[in-house]
């Protein structure tokens, strides 16, 4: 790929995902151009993407001999079969979360990327959120001592059952498949591939059809990292609680950089990924508490780290066997919930090791 032009962009699906982040996230980030979109309403691609062809048929624009990068943000389930199209084609693709379905499907995903030579990368932005790295450098610094316990939520207030493909019974619906990926994925990052998963998963709206809570137990020896999302949550819950041998540190409220988006703040704005909610630090020693200033959050870093990678100076950003083990963690939790018992996540060596160097 040449350094000295535009990475070629071909987004497959416009919904919610490509509009509030994809789209918006490229626009803002140097080296890339949207050149086509699929889409079955291209007067809403017009109307973001003026310049971009659009097609309807996503298999169509997975072939395009014109493009670089194929982004693909369609329904979970289509994601393995168009990844594979891509790569096929000797196309580099990134595929949102979640990666696949299985952890079969995901693992077939890098073998094909290894045949074929193109780069394979999993958007799994909020490892840009502030929230996020306000705690990772609070534990990088170990001002807590020795993690005992970490607790991450993700909560909302969404009583109301939508009549979307997210939450109607069928591959890859309900929140563990949505909003999972996001929580494992950094709870990896930081402390590597668990021992042990055991997972409570239910239906708690009136009318739901697929699950719209779930609570995860990461066990590592001693310490353990529950992991969780509902929403039925009035007020919300703190984002993050991650508590030490010698301190503790709370983080209340989430990144604003969706909030920013769905607004309209454009990624780069004077106050993008601006958080004011700084996290407190506990002593556990003294009882005092002083703050800790939130880092800013930049979902841009994603698209950076990636461009870096497809111009050949940087390694990918998240690689598939990285994506892999969120899918081997989300299955355990299936078969923990189904089994009401621990599971052990069936991971490969190279999965594993996919961790070593971030852990």
């Amino acid at each position: 790929m040449r350094e000295d032009s535009a990475i070629r962009v071909g987004l497959i699906g416009f919904g919610f995902v490509s509009k509030t982040f994809h789209v918006p996230l490229l626009k803002a980030t140097d080296g890339y151009k949207i050149t086509a979109v699929s889409s079955s309403h291209p007067a809403d691609v017009k109307a973001v993407l003026g310049d971009a062809e659009v097609m309807a048929d996503p298999k169509a624009l997975a072939t395009h001999p014109d493009i670089d990068l194929v982004v693909i943000a369609s329904p979970n389930e289509t994601h393995a079969p168009l990844a594979e199209l891509a790569m096929r084609a000797g196309h580099n693709v990134v595929v949102d979360k979640p990666f696949t379905i299985t952890a079969q499907e995901a693992r077939h995903l890098a073998g094909v990327a290894a045949e074929k030579g193109v780069l394979l990368s999993v958007f799994q932005n909020r490892r840009w959120d502030s929230d996020f790295l306000t705690v990772q450098e609070a534990i990088r610094q170990d001002l807590l001592g020795r993690i005992v316990l970490f607790e991450s939520r993700i909560d909302r207030y969404r009583p109301d059952v939508r009549e979307r493909w997210r939450e109607i019974p069928g591959p890859g619906a309900g929140l563990l498949y949505d909003l999972g990926p996001h929580i494992i994925d950094q709870a990896l990052l930081l402390f590597g591939i668990p021992d042990s998963v055991q997972a409570t998963l239910a239906k708690q709206r009136r009318g739901a059809r697929t699950d719209d809570f779930f609570q995860l137990v990461l066990r590592y020896g001693e310490m353990v990292a529950t992991l969780g999302a509902g929403l039925l949550v009035s007020g919300g819950s703190p984002r993050f609680s991650v508590h030490g041998e010698r301190a503790s540190v709370v983080k209340q409220k989430p990144d604003v950089q969706e909030d920013q988006l769905r607004a309209g703040t454009l990624p780069g704005a004077t106050d993008w990924g601006l958080d004011p909610d700084d996290a407190v630090l506990y002593n556990g020693a003294t009882g005092d508490s002083r703050a800790l200033k939130a880092a800013r959050g930049d979902q841009r870093g994603y698209y950076v780290a990636l461009r870096e990678a497809l111009l050949g100076r940087a390694p990918n950003p998240v690689p598939p066997a990285q994506g892999s083990s969120v899918m081997a963690i989300i299955e355990a939790a299936f078969r923990s919930e189904k089994d009401g018992r621990q599971v052990v996540p069936e991971l490969t060596a190279k999965e594993r090791a996919a961790w070593s160097t971030t852990s």
